[in-house]
């Protein structure tokens, strides 16, 4: 739960990824980001569209109160990060592929600047690097460059948040209730007190 990032896409050309990846570590150490570098160049086979060795390429940053962001791609040149080859990886159902190269990244706790600060590297990065390249942003200033709707989304979402949060802190479990039926009992009736204020 939180307002998050998701995106996908290429790279456009192998040869500059040294570059991209050394624009990104100088920002993450002015920043005082944690980051981490995976391989820095593409080994010289071309892959097919769904081959790719294993590795990743590139590199991931995180501010501290966000999900990593991951810059990496998969040996066929298509995005992806630790956690999508770790679960999907090795999959060859299409519908599991699909999620290989889908990185999603939760910038709720970060707040609204350094949201802001991610969709302006993302609009960098698509612009000089990127092709193909997709990104739905829930707080919807990718789409819409609104700050005052941006800053309405992280609202909504952390009221959100803490009210669920309230609800399931206020409640407790009935004997012999397992966990699922308590998170649903909870939600239902939050459902139901939001429909008797409407």
């Amino acid at each position: 739960m939180g307002l998050s990032i998701h995106y996908s896409g290429r790279i456009a050309d192998k040869s500059k990824l040294p570059r991209l990846i050394e624009e990104l570590e100088e920002i993450a150490v002015i920043q005082g980001w944690d980051y981490h570098v995976f391989e820095r160049e593409f080994p010289p086979r071309d892959y097919s569209e769904h081959e790719h060795d294993g590795n990743l390429y590139g590199i991931f940053f995180s501010h501290p109160r966000c999900e990593p962001v991951s810059i990496a791609f998969l040996s066929n040149g298509r995005m992806s990060g630790p956690l999508q080859l770790t679960c999907w990886g090795e999959s060859q159902d299409e519908t599991e592929q699909r999620h290989l190269y889908l990185i999603s990244t939760k910038t709720q706790y970060a707040g609204v600047e350094i949201h802001k600060m991610m969709i302006s590297l993302f609009r960098y990065l698509h612009k000089r690097y990127l092709t193909d390249f997709e990104l739905i942003d829930e707080g919807e200033y990718w789409e819409t460059n609104d700050e005052e709707l941006l800053k309405r989304n992280f609202k909504k979402n952390t009221d959100l948040i803490n009210s669920v949060a309230s609800a399931l802190e206020n409640n407790r479990r009935n004997e012999g209730e397992d966990t699922e039926a308590f998170i649903e009992r909870v939600i239902q009736q939050m459902h139901d007190k939001n429909s008797d204020i409407s």
